[in-house]
Order: C-alpha cells, then structure tokens, then sequence
C-alpha cells in the first residue's frame, strides 16, 4: 500500500470526494481516505504522478509520505510536515480569537442595545443605518478572518462536490446578503424620512447571524481538532521513542551517529539508562532490558551474549555491546508503527453506511434549504423569516460526525492495542476480531510453552533426586533430542554437573547408552528399557499415570537396575486456563488443534479447560479443520504464524501469537507481540468495545441530523411552537463532531485485561451459519494483483456473493455466498474477465 498526505479536507464529504476521485485513476485497486489522520493509501499500478494529479483536479493538495515537498501537488500538501502533528488547532485559536474580539461588539449592538437598551457611542444613538453600516462592517471583518470557510466551500462547489465548508459559507453569506439588502432599504426609507419603515428594517438584521455562525463552527473545529489530535497520541508516543542517535564502535573508538547512518553489521554500544537505537543481537555484556514500550510488559527482560534486542527498549543495569541486525524501517518498532499508520489508513466494513451518506449529504442538505425557504414563503411568511429557517437548515447538518463516527473509534482502538502488543492490520480486522463464535488454538506454543520442562522426577528405591537427575544429565548431554534439553536446562538450574561420558550410543528404539564412571547406563522410551532391565510394576503405573496427564516418562537405568522415571512435558503457559476461561464466559466456543495423540491432547485440553480437542491434526490439515468450523460461525485462528499460515489465512481472523520482533507476518490479521494466550481475549475484549463505540457514534450521528434537520427547518412550528435560531443551529453543528471524538476517546479508559464486564456475544444458530455458504475457484491465467481485483470485483457483483478473496499466487477464488449461486453463474463471471476456471469446490 502506498501511502499518501493528502491536505485541504475539511469533513467526511471532502474525503469521500478524494477517495471517489483517486478510485477513477486506471491502475487503482482500491483507495481509502482517512480524514482523521489527512492521510491516503493507495492500492494498484497507477503511478505516483498520476495519484496526485487525480487529487489535484478534485481540488485538494496531495504527496506521497516521506516525500520532499518537490513531490507535493501544492505548496500547503508538503510532505515533510509530520501529519500526526496538529497544525490546526493554533491556527483556529487564533482564529477564533480574532472572532470574538468583534463578534462582542457586534453583539453589544445587536442584541445588547436591541433587547436592553445599553448605551451606544454618539454617532449611532440615533442613527439607525449608521447601526447598521457598523454591524456590517464588524460582520465582514469577522468574514475575512475566517475566510477559508468561503475559500473551501466555493471550491467545493466549482468541482461540484460540496463539503461541510459550502453549507457554513452559504448559510453565512445569505444572512448577511439579506442584511445588506434591507440595511440598502432602511438607508432608502431614511432618506424619504419614513420612521416607520427604519424602524421596521431593524427586525431584518441578520449580522450578528451571519458572524456568529462562523464563530460557533470555528469553536467546534478547535475542539474537534484538539480532540482529533488526542486519538492520535499512542501512534505519536511510539513515533518518539525512537532514539536520535546511537554510539557505534568506529575502529575501537566509540561514536555518535545519527540514527539513519547506522548500518546492518555495526557494532553499537548501550548504557545503563539508554535507550536501545535499532534491533541487534547482544555480543558482549549483560543486562535487564525494559521492553514495555514494544509488549505493554513492564517486567524487564534478562539479555545476555546471543539475546535479541530492539530499538526503543531501555537498557536498564548492564553495559551491553550489540551487533545492529535490523535499521531504518526493518526494526520492530518501525513495523509497528508502519502497522498501526496502515491500520489507521484502511476503513472498517461498518464505515461505508456513513460514507455513503457523507457523499450525498450536502447537496441534499442544500436542496432541504431550498426548500424549506421556499415552502415558508408560500405559507405567507415573510422572506426573514423564510430566510432564518434556511439558514438553521444549512448550519445545523453536520456531515463530519458521520464521516469521523467511525475512524477516530479505529484510530483510538489501534492505539490502545498497541500500547498493550496488539496489533491489527487493517480496520476491519478491529471491527470483525470481537464478533467470532469459535476460537480455534494451536497446542504448540500457544496454550503451551513450545519447549519441553521436566515436570517430575521418581527415583528408583535407593536413590534421591538429585542423583538420578545427575545420571541423567551424563547421560543426555551429548543427545541432539528436544527432551534431552529439558533435562540438561532443568539439571543446570539446580547447579549440577556430571562427568563426561564415553562409548555414548543412539539406539534404534529411542534409546540411549553410554559408560560413565565405570557404569553402564541406558536411558530412553518405556519400551526400551523395558527390554533392557526389569521394571516394577509400581513404577510401570507411575508411567502410565504420567502419561495419562499429557507427559512423557523417560526411563533410565545403571549397571542393569532401573534407576527411575523423569517426565517431561511441553507445559501449558501459565495464563492459559484463565484465558480459556474468560474467551468461554464471552461465549466464544475454544477448540484446541494439535498433532498430539488423542491421550496427550485430552490431557492437555482438560489442564486449560477448552470445549474441544481435535488430536491428530498434522499442520497442512488445519486448514481443512477451519473450514469446516466456519460452519458454526466466525471463527479465529490463534497459531504462531509459521507452519498455522494456511489455517490463519482460511480462518476469518488470524491471530499470530508471540511473534516478538516478527510483527509482519502475512497471514494474521492481528499479531499479539507478546507470548501471552490472554492477549486472546484482551483483542476481543478491545474490538467488542470499539465496535460499541462505533455504534454510539453512529447513532447520535445520524439522530442528531434526523431530528436537527426537521426541527431546524420548522416543521415543529405548527405542533409545539419550537422555532430554532440559526445561531443556535451553528453552535449545535459545532458541538455534534466534538461530542463524537470525545465519545471516542473513552476507549482510553478501557481496561483490555480486565474481565468483570464480558458479554456473551449472541453467536449465530446452526440454521443462521449454515444459510452462509464457501466456494473455492481454481483459476488459470492471473498473474498480478490487478487480474486478482478484476475478478474480484466480477465476483463481487454477483448477485448472492457477499465477499471474494482472490489470490493470483494461490491462483484461486474464495467466495462466501449468502444465498446458492449455481458454479455456472460463477464460471461465467470469471471467465468473462478473460480468466479460465479449471475447477471449483
């Protein structure tokens, strides 16, 4: 994705016609907008030029990010500015300052002399028309000061694509055009000396509207920007805690250099206090390293000689000498916040409702106003008061809080993920991630550690623990075997040593043997030492005990007598039966995948209390297992990202667990950094509360407008006698987008790990789930992601097909359908694109 700055939009209609115009550009496959952020991504061959140029001509400034300002359409769409950094809210505060400087006086005048006869300077006491050539002086003043109200919304309007800005200059410039109509009048009357009619034209004074407006829609912007700004702020706290510099060892002399000039393979140095500058690997030295700005884990981390480390990690005890392995954009904390941006660029599923109502919203805003002064007039109303109701129609409609509803809700949502290890790779996953039935867990590493321990030693009568761990240890420490190395690890925390061993033999039969201190020992399965020494029926019990709980027994034997049982096991990770448990309380089904025996599985499943053990599940036949889950509902993948790529890709959410410094695996749609299963939940947890969010928005969104819209236009006149001033409108419309971030910014407060407000989610009948049908295309002849979004986009328009997943590199089609298609219908489709369909299933 490429990602763009795009500047001069101002609300949800000035990003859906950006969007709209860049999607007409040969070569784009898909384009999303982002208000929130002012920023693009773009999908496709079209070239750069060709992108903004597209920009351009709707009448916006455009360059591609981390661009020089050479690359910018126009001189205000400079690359370089950092488009996190809120450059709005000084300008509108100065802006509004400037406002109410005259809009105080313009109300004194106004209202103050009008209502409560205060006092006025000597040339306007009696002096009507000179009242009202100051009213309009000080309107148009103010009318300067915020002059790209007319500037953006005229411009909308010349490219017939009117924004949120057109409204405001409308509503703005009518009230004060019919204020200076009868101020022409009064002044006509003055000069016939008919009082009267002075008197009477006073009634059709609209500056004070005109100006007020302008002033009560630059407080909501102000707050809306500042707000804005805040939904941003975990993006731009990992932005900075990238280090500026880093001390590099030049021929045995430390030096410091900047952050950019550092190279795979040089040799850095970090002290006590320091930060970390870009990933290495530690060479020398050791140390506790703080990495709660990468994994939300405040618990340091031991580094020693052959530990990874990463930029932006503190280094907090040792002195430590690394060799750089990763820089510039290949470090972990550049991927992630390259993650979280493209996040942030994408639009979740339940945005296109809002989008496509910002799109038709203003032009249909103007024609109500319209036709509200019309409808008025032929009522017999007078032309002010016609007038008034048009001009609280336009002030009052509010396309910015659909079109900000659901980003700024994604936005803040993807920070908190971050600040915790979770990241999500596009909107949607955000939004779908909290609305699965089934959590489908690989065993390996995910409910268990993904290294063997030594669970329990049994000595033999006669013998301590320590001593038949020693035999062991001699025994075991020249084997390559992954439970040899439990048993080496496990005697090395307990500080013991064995001599070397000689005559050391693998057997067939997965058996060991070796001469040791002038003994013979042997090691290994049940059933070899079985056939080796004789084995007492109460330790042939305690293996079977053993291995009934999911374990392994290794026995060991010297000089021809059993010696005893060590069990070793690949043990659950500590969280694991809680984050079960809570994923269970919200409802969501938890199977457990495994290629374990059916016994091991069984004891492994009950130790974490899933519903479902399936054993036996080699790594290519995970995927062949989701599909079949998909039947009962949403089902998410949870694996760590290697051999679980295929059953991450077929699942409707892929959950890499533990990925550490490979935070761009391709196949999940949400990688947990840390190796954590209660992250599990904690992501479903946070996407349940920003869908609700979401929600929230939207509904006072498109209430407010329902209800603000026919009140602002009168309609409620007849019943209740509720009449709404324009000015009252515009500090409405000024307050709606305000009250939307706000609302957003709740999801700051949100506790990801805590459990006591879980939902169970209402999880679809097998009636429900089976009415939603899969289909997979094998195609012949796509070679690109252009021929992968043409027969996308063909399959799409189906009538029946609610989603297609089309790979050119898998060469095959995944269609979900809601209702039967006939494959005929399906071939046709592809084929007529100018593809082959050799085969579907």
């Amino acid at each position: 994705m490429k990602q763009y700055i795009v500047t001069g939009m101002t609300c949800a209609a000035c990003s859906a016609r950006v969007e709209k115009a860049v999607s007409r550009v040969p070569g784009v496959e898909s384009c999303s907008v982002s208000l929130l952020t002012n920023s693009m991504g773009v999908e496709g061959s079209a070239s750069e030029a060709d992108v903004i140029a597209a920009v351009t001509g709707a009448g916006y400034g455009a360059a591609v990010t981390g661009a020089g300002p050479k690359a910018s359409a126009q001189p205000s769409a400079a690359a370089g500015d950092d488009p996190l950094q809120d450059h709005e809210t000084p300008v509108l505060k100065k802006r509004l300052i400037s406002s109410l400087f005259f809009l105080v006086i313009l109300l004194y005048m106004s209202m103050g002399h009008m209502l409560w006869d205060w006092p006025l300077p000597w040339f306007m006491a009696d002096n009507h028309v000179m009242m009202g050539i100051v009213q309009m002086l000080l309107a148009i003043a103010i009318m300067v000061i915020n002059q790209k109200f007319f500037i953006s919304g005229f411009r909308s309007l010349l490219h017939r694509s009117p924004n949120m800005d057109a409204l405001v200059a409308i509503g703005s410039l009518a009230a004060f055009g019919y204020s200076t109509w009868a101020l022409l009048a009064m002044t006509r009357a003055q000069l016939a000396g008919d009082a009267d009619a002075v008197l009477g034209y006073m009634d059709e004074f609209y500056f004070e509207t005109a100006a007020t407006i302008l002033a009560l829609i630059t407080v909501g912007k102000m707050l809306e920007a500042r707000s804005r700004g805040r939904t941003t702020d975990a993006l731009k706290s990992l932005m900075k805690l990238a280090p500026r510099t880093a001390t590099v060892l030049e021929g045995g002399v430390e030096k410091s250099v900047p952050i950019e000039q550092v190279r795979k393979g040089d040799i850095f140095v970090v002290r006590p206090g320091e930060n970390i500058p870009v990933d290495g690997v530690v060479l020398e030295g050791s140390s506790a390293v703080n990495e709660a700005a990468l994994t939300g884990e405040s618990i340091p981390v031991d580094k020693a000689a052959g530990d990874p480390v990463s930029a932006a990690t503190t280094n907090q005890s040792g002195f430590i000498r690394c060799e750089a392995t990763r820089v510039g954009e290949d470090t972990t904390l550049s991927q992630i916040i390259q993650m979280v941006s493209d996040a942030a660029a994408t639009k979740a599923p339940i945005a296109k409702i809002a989008d496509r109502v910002s799109g038709v919203f203003v032009p249909v805003v103007i024609f109500l106003a319209l036709l509200t002064f019309a409808g008025w007039m032929m009522a017999g109303q007078s032309a002010g008061f016609a007038l008034a109701r048009a001009i609280a129609v336009l002030v009052i409609s509010c396309p910015c809080a659909l079109g900000l509803a659901t980003p700024v809700a994604i936005m803040v949502g993807n920070g908190m993920g971050a600040k915790n290890g979770i990241l999500f790779k596009t909107s949607a996953s955000l939004e779908e991630a909290g609305k699965v039935a089934t959590v489908a867990l690989d065993k390996t590493g995910t409910i268990t550690a993904g290294e063997p321990k030594v669970t329990d030693i049994v000595p033999a009568e006669g013998l301590t623990g320590r001593e038949l761990l020693i035999l062991a240890h001699a025994l075991e420490q020249k084997s390559e075997h992954p439970l040899a190395r439990a048993i080496l690890r496990e005697a090395g925390e307990q500080g013991l040593q064995a001599g070397e061993v000689s005559s050391f033999r693998a057997l067939p039969g997965n058996g060991l043997a070796a001469e040791w201190n002038g003994s013979s020992l042997v090691g290994g399965s049940q059933a070899f030492v079985s056939g080796q020494v004789e084995v007492p029926e109460v330790m042939s019990r305690q293996a079977e005990q053993l291995a009934r709980e999911g374990k392994t027994p290794l026995f060991f034997a010297r000089d021809g007598v059993l010696a005893g049982i060590i069990a070793v096991a690949d043990v659950i990770k500590e969280d694991s039966p809680r984050a079960v448990r809570e994923l269970r309380n919200m409802g969501i089904r938890v199977v457990m995948l495994t290629g374990d025996n059916e016994r091991t599985a069984q004891a492994i499943g009950t130790q974490a209390g899933v519903d479902e053990v399936i054993a036996g599940v080699l790594p290519d036949g995970k995927e062949s297992v989701i599909r079949s889950l998909k039947a009962r509902g949403r089902v998410a993948m949870v694996g760590d990202g290697i051999n679980d790529a295929p059953a991450l890709t077929r699942a409707d959410i892929g959950i890499a667990i533990g990925a550490g410094a490979d935070v761009a695996l391709d196949a999940a749609d949400v990688v947990l950094v840390k190796s954590r299963l209660s992250d599990v939940p904690a992501t479903i947890r946070l996407s349940r509360a920003t869908l609700r969010n979401i929600h929230e928005n939207l509904f006072w969104a498109f209430s407010y407008n329902l209800i603000g819209i026919p009140l602002a236009a009168g309609l409620f006149i007849p019943l209740f006698h509720w009449q709404m001033n324009p000015t009252f409108g515009a500090a409405a419309m000024s307050l709606s987008s305000f009250l939307v971030v706000t609302n957003a910014l709740r999801l700051n407060l949100l506790r990801v790990h805590d459990a006591r407000g879980d939902k169970k989610l209402k999880t679809p009948t097998q009636k429900e789930a089976g009415a939603m049908q899969e289909k997979t295309l094998q195609i012949e002849g796509m070679s690109c992601g252009h021929c992968s979004a043409r027969v996308k986009k063909a399959l799409e328009d189906v009538d029946g097909v609610s989603q297609a997943v089309v790979s050119h590199e898998r060469k095959n089609a995944v269609v979900t359908l809601s209702r039967d298609v006939p494959d005929d219908v399906l071939k046709q489709a592809v084929e007529a694109q100018g593809y082959q369909v050799v085969g579907i299933a």
